[in-house]
C-alpha cells in the first residue's frame, strides 16, 4: 500500500505506475482517493476546531459560573451541546471517509522499481542468467508421474477417492526423497544464518489482508467455514504476520527466517489441475525464506535471497535460470520479483520452481510493522523467497537425475538424508 502523502503529492507518478502494470481501469481511483482524502482532512480540521472551541468554552463557563453569571454560562453550555452534536456527526463521517480511502488504497498497486521491465504478462518476462548446462540425455526422459510410478511412488487414484482431483499420495522412496529435499533445504538455509521456524498453518483475515491483495486471496486461499481463519498458501503469510502491530527493535534488523509449512491453494484461474502428474496441485510443502530489514538494505537482500535458491538447486545438479518478472506479471504489492526456473530435459525448456520478491514497505504498512530511527518511526521492508516448493522441486530433481534404466541417482548433498543411498532402483512389477 502506497503512502497516502506520497500519492497526494505525486498523483502523476502513481498513475504512470498503474499504466506500467496495464491496469488502466484503476487510474480514476487516484483522483477519487485524493478527493476523499481532502474531504477527510477537512473533516478532521473541523473536528479539531470544535474540540479547541469546546475547551475554550468550558473554561469560560467555569469563569462565568464563578462570577454568578448563570444565564451567560447556560448560553455557552448550549453552544457546547451543539458542538458536541456536530462533533459526533463529524466523527462518524470521518470513519466512513477513512474506510473508503483505505479500501481504495488497498487496490492501488505498489510502486515498482525502476529496473523492472515493462510488459503485459509473464510471456514478456526477461531471462537474466542461466546456471549450469541444460542437458538433454540420449534417452527419452519419462513424464514425472511415470518416473514415480516406476518406483511405486505415486498414488493419485486413492487420493482422488479420499480428497478429489489435485491431491496425491507419495509412497516409499518417492516420499523419502521428498522429505530429504525439504530437510536439506532447511539445513541449507540454517547454514546461511537464517532462523528456522515452523509457523501456524492458518491465519486470520486481518493478516491475509496485510500480506496480499484481495484478488490474490480470492484466487488462492481456502477459508475455514464459520471461522475467521484461512489455510496459508505459503508460510510467508504467517511469518510476516508474526510481527503484526509490532515496533521492531532497530538493533534486531535484519530479521532472517526460514520456515517450513504445508501450503494449500485453490488454484482458481490457473491452467488446470493435472489428472496424472503433480505439477499443479492443491496441497504441497515448502521451505521459505523471509527477511525484514532496513529500507536501504532491501535490494541487497533481494539479490542474496534469489542467489541462495540458485545455489540450492545447483547443489542438486539441476540447471536453473533466473527470469526478471515484468511489470504486468507483478502482484500488486510487489516492488520487484524474479522467478527461478529449473531445466526440464523431458520438455527441453525451463519451468518455475521458485520466486523471490521485495515488497518494499507495503506489507509492513498494512500490518503496522515499524521500527524507530533517529528521526522517528518508519516502516521496515519485507522480502520473501522460495527455497524449495515440492512436488515441483521433486519433478525437477527426478527429470535431471533419472537414468536410462529408470533408476534415480541421488546427488551427494542428499545422501545423508537418504540413509547413504546413492541410487534408487525401479521396483519389480
Amino acid at each position: 500500500m502506497i503512502d497516502i502523502k506520497f500519492l497526494r503529492e505525486n498523483p502523476d507518478i502513481v498513475k504512470e505506475n498503474i499504466r506500467k502494470k496495464f491496469q488502466d481501469e484503476k487510474i480514476p481511483l487516484v483522483d477519487e482517493v485524493i478527493a476523499l482524502d481532502a474531504e477527510n482532512r477537512k473533516t478532521q480540521q473541523e473536528g479539531d476546531d470544535l474540540r479547541a472551541k469546546r475547551n475554550k468554552l468550558s473554561k469560560e463557563i467555569g469563569a462565568l459560573m464563578a462570577q454568578g453569571k448563570r444565564e451567560e454560562a447556560e448560553a455557552k453550555k448550549e453552544e457546547v451541546a451543539a458542538g458536541a452534536k456536530r462533533l459526533a456527526e463529524l466523527e462518524t463521517l470521518k470513519q466512513e471517509l477513512q474506510e473508503k480511502v483505505t479500501k481504495i488504497m488497498m487496490v492501488i498497486p505498489n510502486l515498482i522499481d525502476d529496473s523492472v521491465p515493462v510488459g503485459k504478462d509473464d510471456s514478456e518476462n526477461v531471462e537474466i542468467q542461466k546456471y549450469g548446462e541444460p542437458v538433454v540425455p540420449d534417452f527419452e526422459v519419462p513424464y514425472h508421474a511415470d518416473i514415480l510410478n516406476g518406483i511405486s511412488g505415486l498414488d493419485k487414484e486413492s487420493a482422488g477417492r479420499t480428497s478429489g482431483n489435485g491431491f496425491y499420495y507419495l509412497m516409499g522412496d518417492a516420499a523419502r526423497i521428498h522429505s530429504a529435499m525439504i530437510s536439506y533445504a532447511r539445513d541449507f538455509m540454517i547454514d546461511k544464518g537464517f532462523t528456522y521456524c515452523i509457523p501456524p498453518f492458518m491465519i486470520r483475515s486481518s493478516v491475509v489482508n496485510g500480506v496480499m491483495s484481495f484478488a490474490e486471496m480470492e484466487a488462492m486461499m481456502y477459508k475455514i467455514e464459520n471461522e475467521d481463519l484461512f489455510l496459508i498458501g505459503t508460510s510467508e503469510h504467517s511469518m510476516i504476520g508474526k510481527f503484526k502491530g509490532e515496533m521492531v527493535q532497530k538493533k534486531d534488523l535484519p530479521i532472517t527466517m526460514t520456515s517450513y509449512s504445508p501450503c494449500f491453494r485453490k488454484e482458481v484461474g490457473s491452467h488446470g489441475i493435472e489428472e496424472r502428474g503433480v505439477y499443479r496441485v492443491h496441497q504441497f510443502e515448502k521451505q521459505e525464506m523471509v527477511v525484514l530489514c532496513e529500507p536501504e538494505d532491501s535490494m541487497d537482500w533481494y539479490n542474496k535471497m534469489w542467489s541462495y535458491t540458485v545455489e540450492f538447486f545447483r547443489s542438486l545438479d539441476i540447471p536453473v535460470r533466473t527470469l526478471e518478472c515484468c511489470s504486468g506479471d507483478l502482484a500488486d504489492l510487489k516492488v520487484k520479483s524474479c522467478d527461478i526456473e529449473a531445466w526440464s530435459p523431458r520438455q527441453q525448456k525451463y519451468f518455475e520452481v521458485g520466486s523471490c520478491s521485495t515488497l518494499g514497505d507495503a506489507q509492513a504498512r498494512r500490518l503496522g510493522i515499524r521500527t524507530k530511527g533517529d528521526n522517528g518511526n518508519y516502516y521496515v521492508h519485507t522480502l520473501n523467497n522460495t527455497v524449495l516448493a515440492t512436488p515441483r522441486g521433486l519433478i525437477a530433481f527426478l527429470e535431471n537425475n533419472v537414468q536410462k534404466d529408470g533408476s534415480i541417482r541421488i546427488p551427494q548433498a542428499l545422501r545423508m538424508y537418504m540413509g547413504g543411498k546413492e541410487v534408487i532402483y525401479p521396483t519389480e512389477k
